[in-house]
C-alpha cells in the first residue's frame, strides 16, 4: 500500500522538524509513505527547517506567498500518488503513531474513508474549550443527519480516503472549511466508512492553534451546499 501524506505547513518552526522525524520514526511496515509538505509563505524559519529536513519529504511545495490551508492541501493533492490520501499537521497535536490503525483498517476492510475520534479517544485528550467541543457536536451532528452516517468527531485532522474519490482539480475552498468539502465528497462517492479511535494534545490559541469559533460558519455552510 502507498499512503500520500499531505503536511500543510504555515509558522510552525516549533515543530515541523519533530513532525517530519516522527512520520519517518513510526513508518508502518510494507506501506510506502510518500510525505508531500507544503509550506503556505510561511514568514518564521519553517522554509529554513523544511530544506533542511528535505530528507524526510517525499515533494517539497513553496507557496509564494500565505493563501491558505485549503489551497495548500489541494496544491498537495494535485501531485499526490498514493492510493490513500492521509493529513498530518505541521503541529504535535496528533501523533503519527495512529496511521497504523488507518492502515490497518484499510488493508481489512478495503475502507474507502477513515477518520480519527479524539472523542473516542484511545490513551488521552487534551480537554478541550467546551464552546470549540459543542461546535464540533453540532458540526458532527449536522453532517450524519444529512449524510446518513454515524461518526463522533467530523473535524479531526485526521482523515484518510481513498484518492480517486475526490478530484483535488474540482475543490473550490481555500480555507479551513476545506475540509468538510473533502469529506462530504468523498462519503457521497464511497461505500465504506470507518471511525478509529486516537490520541489527541490540542494547542490553545495562546500556543499556535489556528482554527477560530468564526471558521465554524463556513464549515456548517459548506457541508450543507455540499450535499444538495
Amino acid at each position: 500500500m502507498k499512503i500520500s501524506i499531505i503536511v500543510p505547513v504555515y509558522n510552525e518552526e516549533k515543530t515541523v522538524a519533530r513532525v517530519l522525524k516522527r512520520l519517518s520514526n513510526t513508518k508502518v511496515e510494507n506501506v510506502e509513505y510518500e510525505i508531500i509538505t507544503i509550506n503556505d509563505g510561511s514568514t518564521d524559519g519553517s522554509k529554513e527547517l523544511l530544506e533542511k529536513n528535505k530528507n524526510y519529504i517525499t515533494t517539497l511545495i513553496h507557496n509564494e506567498r500565505n493563501s491558505g490551508k485549503g489551497f495548500s492541501v489541494r496544491e498537495g493533492l494535485k501531485v499526490a500518488t498514493g492510493e490513500y490520501i492521509l493529513f498530518q499537521d505541521a503541529d504535535l497535536e496528533y501523533d503519527p503513531i495512529e496511521f497504523k490503525k488507518f492502515i490497518k483498517v484499510c488493508n481489512d476492510f478495503d475502507a474507502d474513508v477513515v477518520i480519527g475520534s479524539r472523542f473516542n479517544y484511545s490513551e488521552y485528550t487534551r480537554s478541550h474549550n467546551i464552546l470549540n467541543k459543542i461546535g464540533n457536536k453540532i458540526l458532527t451532528l449536522t453532517f450524519n443527519i444529512i449524510y446518513n452516517t454515524t461518526f463522533t468527531d467530523v473535524y479531526s485532522c485526521y482523515l484518510c480516503y481513498k484518492r480517486k474519490l475526490v478530484d483535488p482539480n474540482k475543490l473550490k475552498t481555500n480555507g479551513f472549511d476545506q475540509h468538510a468539502e473533502i469529506l462530504s465528497e468523498a462519503v457521497k462517492k464511497g461505500k465504506k466508512y470507518f471511525e478509529v479511535p486516537i490520541s489527541y494534545n490540542g494547542r490553545s490559541h495562546e500556543e499556535g492553534k489556528k482554527i477560530k469559533f468564526y471558521h465554524f460558519f463556513s464549515v456548517i455552510y459548506r457541508i450543507i451546499l455540499n450535499r444538495f
